[in-house]
């Protein structure tokens, strides 16, 4: 017997506590609950007011935790707006597919005249074909014979409208109640929905501490600080305490980033250019500086031709395999910029990675919060005097091995092996960041003058 599953779609700008109950009830009476935030919609030009990612981070939170119910990004990802045909299509091969709706869009319908039917893509054929489950909210009212033939009426006793909450919190009132604490604490230290954008770092205070500690075992102090810190962890940690180096700090990152909790790092290694000299209950009030850094969507296609896709926070890279050199060709956006840059690889780097393998390469490190891309090249023999090129952030980066047989490449993304492949193509992910918790007395912009003007020792 083939699965019912409830596709759940709608702005969530932000989602509410609403949405949270409607999911539940739907989750009681289906075996799946597909939750799927739109990407920016025509009809509704707000979607684009909050970066994918916040709205992205505050769907993680809304939904978290509830059973048979499963968050879809692709629509926030892709920065596309799926209607409910193409729904219909996507998903039709996973089980009997039912659309969730209001009550608003089938006044009309025993006429012919509902929103479905006259404005929505191909209204008429949807409206007799597919399957509704209609959710009656108080106080709103339903005719029997406005209900599309196949549909089910859920009444839930859930109110609340996205519209509402954005419009108190441009007013500076309350929303207790409206949104999940976690959705109102990220609000806050956002400055989301006060008509103007978001501030790139901003400052959190931590009442009490409840860390997921994450150390290097390989590293004496940071595995006896880590136990010192064991017994303070608990099941719901609101922040990250990563004990080590900057590839420590990495290596958390990519196991824990859908947490949406920040990262704090404490420095046991050397420069330490992502972590602190001190830990973040030594801080005065508790206060932290925090930086909301992207993180790199990578996509790499295999000799075999599988594609993977992968999250990276520094850079992603390919090099040579053998004696022979890489001839690569790269694209910026879909247009060819280097028709074959003959070296011994190339690689993609954020702001963040730009003091790190980039560097080594050659290329200049760059403020944490800089809105930019480094492309860079590894012994580069030609274009002759060819320098690394800083991107604009949303650049789409694409290279190409021009001869996989004599000149076969292997790929790394944030230092991982992903084996010979023989395309990479790197851009910012819209629905996947991290926030980095500083310290207010370590700058990381100190940190980056120190590496750019290193002091004369005799």
């Amino acid at each position: 017997m083939s699965r019912s599953i409830a596709v759940f779609g709608g702005s969530f700008n932000p989602p509410g506590v609403h949405h949270r109950a409607i999911a539940e009830l739907l989750a009681a009476r289906f075996d799946l609950v597909r939750i799927v935030p739109c990407g920016p919609r025509p009809d509704k030009p707000v979607t684009n007011d909050v970066s994918p990612v916040h709205r992205a981070t505050m769907a993680e939170y809304t939904f978290r935790g509830l059973d048979r119910v499963e968050l879809d990004l692709f629509d926030l990802e892709n920065e596309t707006f799926t209607r409910t045909w193409q729904m219909e299509e996507r998903f039709a091969g996973d089980g009997e597919i039912w659309h969730v709706v209001g009550t608003d869009l089938l006044a009309g319908g025993a006429t012919g005249q509902s929103v479905i039917q006259r404005e929505w893509a191909r209204g008429k054929k949807i409206w007799n074909e597919l399957r509704f489950i209609v959710v009656q909210r108080p106080p709103d009212t339903l005719d029997p014979d406005d209900l599309p033939p196949h549909s089910v009426v859920f009444e839930t006793v859930a109110d609340g409208a996205s519209s509402t909450i954005r419009d108190r919190i441009f007013k500076g009132q309350a929303i207790d109640g409206m949104v999940i604490p976690q959705v109102a604490a990220y609000i806050e230290r956002h400055h989301l929905y006060r008509g103007m954008p978001p501030p790139r770092s901003t400052r959190l205070q931590f009442g009490n501490l409840r860390p997921l500690v994450v150390f290097d075992p390989w590293n004496e102090h940071a595995k006896n600080l880590a136990g010192d810190l064991h017994p303070l962890e608990q099941q719901d940690p609101n922040i990250i305490v990563v004990i080590g180096g900057d590839g420590t700090m990495l290596r958390a990152i990519r196991s824990e980033w859908k947490r949406r909790i920040p990262f704090y790092g404490i420095s046991t290694g050397q420069l330490g250019f992502l972590l602190n000299s001190r830990p973040p209950w030594d801080l005065p009030d508790r206060h932290v500086v925090l930086e909301q850094l992207p993180l790199l969507k990578v996509e790499t296609e295999h000799t075999d031709g599988r594609i993977v896709t992968a999250l990276s926070f520094n850079d992603a890279w390919v090099e040579r395999t053998t004696g022979q050199t890489a001839w690569l060709q790269v694209k910026v956006n879909d247009e060819v910029r280097l028709e074959r840059l003959v070296a011994d690889g190339a690689l993609v780097a954020t702001a963040a990675g730009s003091s790190a393998y980039a560097r080594a390469m050659g290329a200049h490190p760059i403020p944490l919060n800089t809105p930019a891309l480094l492309l860079v090249g590894s012994n580069v023999l030609q274009p002759a005097f060819w320098k690394p090129a800083v991107l604009p952030l949303d650049s789409c980066v694409e290279i190409n091995t021009l001869d996989k047989d004599k000149r076969p490449l292997r790929g790394y993304i944030d230092g991982v092996d992903q084996g010979d492949v023989v395309r990479m193509r790197c851009g910012v992910s819209r629905i996947a960041a991290v926030e980095l918790a500083f310290d207010p007395g370590t700058d990381p912009a100190e940190k980056l003058a120190r590496i750019q003007f290193p002091l004369n020792r005799e």
